[in-house]
């Protein structure tokens, strides 16, 4: 059913499951959606510990809503990770990778968030995990995406490999897809900035601010520098302390949360007021 008129305002967060309030969303609404839902068994106060093998029939009608209010040319990042059943890797987001495509989600990249601080650990058959997925699903082939706005340094190969170029370097093929680079490695004389990999070294959140499973904010900021303009809405329908809310207001676009936690809600409107004051005063 199409929703004729939003219910909920933006630049808020709401102490309300995801599942309640986003019926109360407009259709097309949003332009990126950035979230970490509860892993397989995980937050068994606020969402049941939902099991792996459960997991995918309890997500399906939240993807649905997902869907229908995010804008035809937006993106959606789902940050998420298998766990250990039995002994082996349950397959459960494979699972919902699959059931996500049928029901409509083009599955269009992966992007792996590498821990880069993750301390050491050792399992008798099995290492500690330094990585966790951040899947990209699209509602078409054609989506908004700012590559320029995540270049990073070219870094130290630059130097030694484009001192001296080979002919070979100089007459390889150009790319074949339209990006102006391919295999010509003179194509990078001269630059310094280079377009990332899908790897994320980002270090994990430290000062978790009450939170056992808050993301860093690097993470939602990578993503929403490159899938969504100034002014463009950003949505967290699992918003925990409220991470991804406090990077959209900073590089400011408009934001909307749900949490179920109410010590978790207030802890996030608390800062979002705060650091909304903070950046009134910078600009004053």
């Amino acid at each position: 059913m199409r929703m004729e008129a939003p219910v909920l305002v933006f630049n808020e967060v709401y102490h309300m499951d995801c599942r309640v309030g986003l019926e109360k969303v407009r259709d097309d609404a949003v332009q990126l959606i950035v979230t970490s839902p509860p892993y397989a068994d995980s937050r068994k106060r606020s969402y049941g510990g939902v099991a792996p093998d459960q997991y995918v029939e309890w997500f399906l009608p939240i993807a649905a809503q997902l869907r229908r209010v995010l804008r035809p040319d937006g993106t959606f990042i789902l940050n998420i990770k298998e766990k250990v059943v039995g002994g082996e890797r349950h397959p459960y987001v494979l699972e919902l990778i699959l059931a996500l495509r049928r029901e409509g989600w083009l599955w269009t990249e992966e992007f792996i968030w590498h821990k880069k601080n993750s301390f050491p650990g050792k399992w008798p058959n099995r290492f500690r995990d330094s990585w966790e997925r951040c899947l990209q699903f699209n509602r078409r082939r054609e989506f908004y995406m700012d590559q320029d706005a995540v270049r990073v340094p070219m870094g130290d190969w630059a130097r030694q490999r484009l001192r001296r170029l080979s002919t070979t370097d100089r007459l390889r093929d150009n790319s074949h897809v339209g990006s102006g680079f391919g295999k010509r490695v003179a194509n990078w004389v001269g630059r310094t900035l280079a377009y990332p990999t899908n790897v994320l070294h980002l270090a994990t959140e430290t000062g978790n601010r009450g939170h056992s499973a808050a993301f860093p904010r690097a993470l939602p900021n990578w993503f929403i520098r490159l899938f969504s303009r100034p002014g463009d809405r950003v949505l967290d329908p699992f918003m925990g302390v409220g991470t991804t809310a406090l990077v959209a207001q900073e590089l400011g676009r408009e934001f909307l949360g749900f949490e179920t936690d109410g010590e978790y809600c207030a802890l996030a409107k608390a800062q979002l007021a705060q650091e909304a004051h903070a950046l009134a005063r910078r600009r004053a």
